[in-house]
This record gives structure tokens, C-alpha cells and sequence, in this order.
């Protein structure tokens, strides 16, 4: 009785990590062709790059009979796709998200102190020194699952985009979870290594993630998980950019009841000038409107092309700068209160905004337009 089962799993589990280097290999591929330019597509296909070489890492005839120095790149990639994880989620969830240093460094350093560790416990006798970086390396998936969930949730209640927002849970959780639990158990086995039962278990949560992410990522018609174009500041920050959202919904039949919540959005933001409110928020703003918050953050994305609240209300928060800084009367009136009175918070935000917008600082903004009256 144990004799076949015991060469079913070896199948199973080759035919999962089959399947899954497959669909892997077909996402980062798709991605590259339609999105190449996207720092969410190319965070993306990365990791998808080293989720391959995790898979076939940790396939158990792998780790029983490759030598463990030959071990530790793949080990060391493996772990260190959990940065790749955490740089994902905050490219994926922020249409305004560049690559910076320190992503760079918290992968090398991940990836040379876990290839380190590979080396030292290969050897014989360990030294004292490999006990305090194999610490380091356990606490790296805490640490950076921590930041993940962080990540994910700090633009969680500004984004307008509905398959967005409900994708959120299921990559984040599951991929928290899934990163957590396979830790755990590594912790409790020999040396980190998987039964043949637990890597068939591995192979098959990675394989359910993967396959989730992968129909929305690819399914027919495109997906609104990404931005239809690279978005810069300046055409994030105002009000009536068009996008092929907003006119594709222009060109359908108006809804009236649509019409009218559109009306009376346009008369709180312009007349009212509701976007003055430093707390202003989707909720706040449904609650002034009388609609459910999903029904506005429809409006704001589809019909208006806007794929995030701050971005949009800041548009008219900029627009009303420029009108003031660019009238003569105001001349004397500090760059700050104007932004505060504008409805930004500091002076901080306000200064990176307008230059992102206008490629001036607001003084170089006044001055030319004093220069010009």
C-alpha cells in the first residue's frame, strides 16, 4: 500500500511544479509584451523569475541530492523573494511608484547574507558567527511580510479601482500567509528541508496563488489591476484628464441617475470647493453626496478616468494654487497659506506636488507670472 503512494507523490509533485514554472513563464512573458514600461509589470515579472528558481529549488530530489553549496543560490533567491514580494505589492497598489535604492539593497543584502548562510552550514562546524546571520535570515520573512501588509494597506482606502481593491486581500493575505506558513514549517524540519508531502503542499499553494493572480493579470479584455499607460504626476493631478476609461464611458448611453450624481460631484468640488477639506475623504464625500462610497468611486474612475481620490482631489487643490499664486492681488499672501487654504496639510506635500505638476516650485511659478503681468 505504501509503495504506490509513495511513488504517486513524486508525480503529483513534478507535475504541479511543471505547471506551475509554465504559467509563471507565461506571465512574466505576457507582461513584458503588453506592459514592459510598468514598474508594476516589471516588479512582476522578476518576481515571477524567482519564484521559478524557488520552485525548482525546493523540489525534494533537488534538495536531497545536489550538494548543499550548490544549494545556496537557489536558496538565497528564494528567500530573497520576499522583497521582491514586498516591492510588488507597493508598485501594484501605487500607480505613482518608482523603483528606488533602497529596494536594490534590501534584496542584495538579503540574498548575500542567505547565501552566506547556505555556505557556513554546508561545513562541517558552523561557526558562532552563522548562528546570528541564520537568525537574520529567519527574521527577514517576518519582517517583510510586516512591511508588505503596510504596503498594501496604506493606499487601501484612496484607490477607485474595484477589482483592485478586492484583489488587494487575496494577493496579500494569501501571499503573508503562504510565506509565513512555509517558514514555520522549514523551522521545524532538519535543516529547513521538506517532506515529500509538505513539498507537494508547497507546490500546490504557490500553484493556487499563482493561478489567481495570473487570471487577473491575463484574462480577456485587459485588466484594470494596471494603469493603461505610465501615469505621471501631472497628468494624475488634474481634474479633467482624459484617460481611455473616461472616454469610453463618455461614449456610452449617460445613466441618469449617473448624470446626476456627476452634476452634483462637479458643483460640491468646483462651486462648493469641497476639496478645501483637509480630511476630506471617499467617505466623507459619499456621506455629503447621500450615495453608497462604491458608487462614487465608480463615477470618480470610470466616468472621470481617475484611478485614485488623493490624486483627484489634489487636482483641484493644484488648480486653485495656480489661480492664486498667479493673481496679482495675492502677491503678498505666503506660499503656505495659500497651500493650506488650498486644503493641503504642509507645505511639504504641496511643494513636491506643484513641481511634480508644473515642473516649478510655486515661488518660480509666481515669479514668472508676475514677470508676465
Amino acid at each position: 500500500m505504501n509503495e504506490p503512494s509513495s511513488m504517486l507523490l513524486p508525480v503529483l509533485d513534478a507535475a504541479l511544479r511543471g505547471t506551475l514554472l509554465a504559467l509563471l513563464a507565461l506571465l512574466a512573458a505576457r507582461l513584458l509584451r503588453d506592459r514592459p514600461a510598468l514598474p508594476a509589470a516589471q516588479a512582476a515579472v522578476v518576481l515571477c523569475l524567482g519564484t521559478c528558481v524557488q520552485v525548482i529549488g525546493s523540489t525534494p530530489l533537488f534538495e536531497l541530492m545536489v550538494p548543499r553549496v550548490w544549494q545556496a543560490p537557489f536558496i538565497a533567491i528564494a528567500v530573497a523573494n520576499v522583497v521582491l514580494f514586498w516591492v510588488f505589492v507597493q508598485a501594484l497598489f501605487d500607480d505613482g511608484f518608482r523603483f528606488q535604492p533602497v529596494h536594490g539593497v534590501a534584496y542584495s543584502v538579503v540574498l548575500l547574507v542567505s547565501g552566506i548562510n547556505c555556505l557556513a552550514w554546508s561545513a562541517d562546524a558552523p561557526s558562532p558567527l552563522a548562528q546570528v546571520s541564520l537568525g537574520l535570515q529567519r527574521a527577514v520573512p517576518l519582517v517583510f511580510a510586516v512591511l508588505t501588509v503596510v504596503a498594501a494597506a496604506r493606499h487601501w482606502r484612496d484607490d477607485l479601482v474595484e477589482e483592485r481593491r478586492r484583489v488587494r486581500a487575496f494577493i496579500v493575505g494569501m501571499g503573508v500567509a503562504y510565506t509565513l506558513l512555509m517558514l514555520a514549517v522549514r523551522l521545524a524540519t532538519e535543516r529547513g528541508r521538506l517532506s515529500d508531502t509538505m513539498a507537494l503542499v508547497d507546490a500546490a499553494l504557490l500553484l493556487s496563488i499563482v493561478a489567481v493572480a495570473a487570471w487577473h493579470f491575463l484574462r480577456v479584455g485587459g485588466s484594470d489591476l494596471f494603469p493603461s499607460a505610465l501615469v505621471t504626476p501631472t497628468a494624475a493631478s488634474t481634474p479633467a484628464a482624459a484617460t481611455p476609461v473616461a472616454e469610453a464611458a463618455a461614449q456610452t448611453a449617460p445613466d441618469a441617475a449617473e448624470e446626476r450624481l456627476a452634476q452634483a460631484l462637479q458643483r460640491v468640488m468646483v462651486e462648493e470647493r469641497a476639496y478645501r477639506s483637509e480630511d476630506l475623504s471617499v467617505a466623507s464625500l459619499a456621506t455629503r453626496l447621500s450615495v453608497p462610497e462604491y458608487r462614487l468611486r465608480r463615477l470618480i474612475n470610470q466616468r472621470l478616468g481617475h484611478r485614485n481620490f488623493n490624486a483627484y482631489v489634489n487636482g483641484f487643490r493644484l488648480a486653485d494654487a495656480r489661480h492664486a499664486l498667479a493673481d496679482p492681488r495675492q502677491r503678498a499672501l505666503p506660499v503656505l497659506t495659500i497651500a493650506l487654504e488650498a486644503g493641503f496639510q504642509s507645505i511639504g506635500p504641496f511643494n513636491r506636488a506643484f513641481k511634480a505638476a508644473t515642473g516649478l516650485t510655486p515661488t518660480e511659478f509666481r515669479r514668472e507670472n508676475s514677470a508676465d503681468s
